[in-house]
């Protein structure tokens, strides 16, 4: 395992892309158990060309990678496709249908999309929080896929102990939370459409807080309050208790001959860095690096950042990647 801390982030974020002019079905894909997901993919580009499939976070969408796709394949010295989607319940996505708002299911339409879009040639798999818990479950459930798999990115996640956050704070003010959060999961999860709440200027601060490090921006604060509101209520809460219930240590060890990059915040209040610490001990080889004053949005936080690294990964396997 090799440990590096980044400096501080420099300058402002670039831009996210603008939204694809294709088709509305090029946009749309329907899982087997009917649940049609809003897709976002690039050219294909030449035989053989690699995709980078990016997977987000809970209660965000694709769009917390925009700046981190933009930039990516100006980092990178050759075509890459790159592949986003809204996880069900999430963004532009439909519903998760009752008793699917799970990690699991995630890695079933993860394989289902890479069929039916990318059914060949090489794969590096980027996840943010339950994202990067997606891929794990992925190689729990379909460990045939990482044969195609070429390179990883797991950031600000977890493989397991999430049932009871203590957010960094005390133990009795984490457990009124945890209290807060059981009353108000009881009401959304019969609501539902869209999160739609009013997001009052404590709120705001609260989950500027709760999400970013010390060097959040008003911009990033307000572009996650959005996505969170696209969230599917009853989804977003199936989804809570599935975080509850992810314990994927033990599918680390299928990542072991993958080359990795495992990112994270030194001060990520939802996933701590013990949690990325506990990934690296499963992957020795993988690079680790900590985010000094960041927390769990790293996509926003330090979207440059992040963007070296993956490029710097797939620099490094040039060259060792099947065809299919």
């Amino acid at each position: 395992m090799s440990t590096e801390t980044a400096p501080e982030p420099a300058g402002e974020p670039v831009p996210g892309p603008a939204p694809s002019q294709s088709s509305a079905a090029a946009h749309r894909f329907v899982t087997s158990d009917g649940t049609a997901l809003y897709v976002r993919d690039t050219d294909p580009g030449p035989p053989g060309a690699l995709t980078v499939v990016f997977l987000h976070g809970w209660t965000v969408d694709n769009t917390s990678w925009d700046r981190v796709a933009a930039a990516l394949p100006k980092a990178v010295d050759e075509p890459i496709r790159l592949l986003r989607y809204d996880h069900r319940g999430h963004g532009r996505s439909a519903p998760a249908p009752r008793g699917t708002a799970t990690i699991a299911q995630l890695a079933d339409d993860l394989v289902e999309l890479l069929a039916d879009r990318v059914p060949r040639g090489p794969l590096m798999l980027v996840g943010h929080s339950m994202g990067g818990m997606a891929i794990m479950a992925l190689a729990e459930r379909h460990p045939e896929v990482l044969k195609r798999v070429v390179a990883i990115g797991l950031v600000a996640t977890s493989a397991g102990d999430l049932a009871r956050p203590d957010f960094g704070l005390p133990p009795w003010a984490a457990a009124a939370v945890l209290s807060g959060e059981k009353v108000l999961n009881a009401l959304l999860e019969r609501k539902p459409g869209t999160m739609m709440l009013h997001w009052t200027p404590v709120g705001l601060a609260v989950l500027g807080w709760l999400l970013f490090g010390a060097n959040r921006r008003w911009s990033d604060i307000m572009a996650t309050v959005a996505q969170v509101s696209r969230v599917d209520p009853p989804s977003g809460v199936g989804f809570r208790r599935s975080l509850a219930e992810h314990d994927r240590i033990s599918a680390l060890a299928a990542f072991r001959d993958i080359p990795t990059v495992l990112m994270a915040g030194d001060t990520d209040r939802l996933t701590p860095p013990e949690h990325a610490r506990r990934i690296a001990q499963e992957l020795p080889d993988a690079k680790f690096v900590l985010f000094p004053g960041s927390g769990h949005m790293l996509p926003y936080e330090r979207d440059a950042e992040v963007t070296v690294h993956l490029a710097q990964l797939l620099q490094e396997v040039r060259g060792q990647r099947p065809a299919s």
